[in-house]
């Protein structure tokens, strides 16, 4: 999503530098300007600055964009977080929750940034039904930008709007980041009824239904019900759920497959946030006494050894109830 996003910015005309976290991610890019590991073919625009430098990856931004996984926002950040100048806005694009401490992407920046930079910052989450390497075709989507100031909201959506990327902007910051996150827990699930054959019907009541517990979650941790009709949440929960580039989705379809999580991940070269997030995700259901049913079964799958088959049997037995 960071390339993505660079050459929508690059698109419209602005200056955009790329710094990464991870060792050897700057040089590699550097040596071809081309993503070979994660959108191959895709080529980085002559415009995008790249660099390795952490003390040279502010100097002179007006705005910040987060693309770092969950898991590893905070430990970047804390390298970085203190070189941001005052009042650069954030932007995440990030989906997950961290496992530690249960914050979702925009609180673990906020958390760092309260204690390492020189003074306050906005914040904002870019979220929709975006698979990366569409986006780099310039495909059409949508996208919405989520921020309790509306300015920097209208900012975030100017300067990623193109004839073949519109943005929408919500106040809802929190029910936008639920359901970036929670998505990746559905689509995990939608994958394996692929890997297991269990046709088309199973995966629209999956979806239906799993719309149902991120929203019973968000609701629970203050967000707006019509977040999650919208493209954070709907929108996002579909595309993940059916596209073979996801990689939560495909995560799920190699389970259903019978292969092992532990050896899936180890043939991985990016992140199933998905994965982790659904331990958080449990975590925040079991302390605000949210039922997820489908939630609670995939993590016996994931993590408990329970056969997806025995899986699937479960969530069909369960007590008769009305659907709302």
């Amino acid at each position: 999503m960071a390339t993505v996003c660079a050459m929508l910015l690059v698109h419209n005309g602005h200056r955009v530098r790329m710094w990464g976290h991870a060792p050897g991610t700057i040089e590699k890019l550097s040596a071809n300007r081309e993503q070979t590991r994660l959108l191959p073919g895709t080529r980085i625009p002559a415009e995008v600055e790249l660099t390795a430098d952490d003390g040279a990856i502010f100097g002179g931004c007006t705005m910040v964009l987060s693309a770092v996984p969950t898991q590893y926002a905070r430990s970047a950040w804390e390298r970085v977080g203190d070189h941001l100048p005052d009042r650069v806005p954030v932007v995440s694009v990030s989906k997950g929750v961290e496992n530690t401490t249960l914050f979702k992407p925009t609180e673990v920046i906020a958390d760092v940034l309260g204690r390492r930079s020189p003074g306050p910052h906005g914040l904002g989450v870019l979220s929709g039904p975006n698979i990366a390497a569409e986006l780099a075709r310039n495909q059409t989507a949508m996208a919405v930008v989520a921020s309790t100031d509306p300015h920097m909201a209208r900012r975030v959506q100017h300067a990623f709007t193109t004839p073949f990327f519109r943005v929408y902007t919500n106040p809802d910051v929190v029910g936008v980041e639920v359901a970036g996150a929670t998505k990746n827990i559905i689509a995990i699930a939608a994958g394996i009824l692929d890997g297991m054959g269990a046709g088309n019907n199973a995966k629209a009541a999956l979806v239906t239904r799993g719309l149902v517990e991120i929203t019973r979650l968000g609701l629970a941790l203050g967000a707006r019900e019509e977040t999650f009709m919208g493209l954070a949440g709907l929108g996002d929960l579909i595309t993940t759920c059916v596209s073979p580039e996801g990689r939560n989705r495909s995560v799920g379809e190699r389970i259903g497959r019978g292969e092992k999580l532990a050896e899936i991940l180890a043939s991985m070269s990016s992140v199933a946030e998905g994965v982790t997030t659904t331990r958080a995700v449990m975590e925040l259901a079991k302390r605000h006494g949210v039922d997820m049913p489908i939630a609670r079964t995939l993590h016996a799958v994931l993590f408990e050894s329970m056969p997806p088959k025995t899986a699937l049997g479960q969530l069909m037995s369960r007590e008769k109830k009305a659907e709302r």
